[in-house]
């Protein structure tokens, strides 16, 4: 029995220093419609959500088409990359990337990020095995799941995700099958 996790990234977002409560941008909340009409015809059953506000703003539009509440689920949270802010972000995640263990004072490394990850994964497998379930997260921390079943997801495919981006993932059990892009830029 194939289920399919839909991934879904967050759409473009005002930065704020409040990670939980930081929206969408204006050109962000455009693209919720579009991301719904990507999901449109994919029979979901099910809507579950980081709890970040970005990201349960992303899939809202979804889960009012399928008539279902959004299921927050914690650890599919973005990674938590320090406990202050750093001066080169892009530097520093790709740090992250080479050195799976490392971890900048009071954030979390890959491993331990991805291991999270992975844990709310299962659960999702096991809780709606045979469903068509959309997750609604951040671009570090679905990168990090899929890199977990295949290594081509890696820090550079990561750097070409867009915001918001879709990934269909097809699983047999906990096995992943394949893997497909549903989002298209204009």
């Amino acid at each position: 029995m194939q289920t399919n996790l839909y991934f879904v990234r967050h759409a473009h977002s005002i930065y704020t220093p409040d990670e939980i409560n930081r929206p969408l941008s204006e050109s962000g909340i455009a693209d919720v419609e579009r991301v719904a009409e990507c999901l449109f015809g994919q029979r979901i059953g099910n809507v579950i959500s980081s709890p970040y506000k970005r990201a349960i703003q992303t899939v809202e539009a979804i889960a009012e088409s399928v008539d279902k509440e959004i299921i927050v689920m914690e650890d599919f949270r973005e990674r938590q990359l320090s406990e202050t802010s750093v001066d080169d972000f892009q530097f520093a995640v790709s740090k992250l990337w080479s050195d799976p263990a490392f971890s900048w004072k009071g954030g979390e490394s890959n491993d331990t990020a991805q291991n999270r990850g992975i844990k709310a994964t299962f659960q999702v497998l096991e809780r709606y095995m045979g469903k068509n379930v959309v997750i609604g997260t951040h671009g570090n921390l679905m990168v990090l799941i899929m890199n977990y079943f295949d290594d081509r997801f890696d820090y550079t495919f990561w750097r070409n995700l867009t915001m918001p981006d879709v990934y269909k993932l097809t699983f047999e059990a906990r096995k992943l099958l394949f893997v497909e892009r549903l989002w298209k830029q204009d």
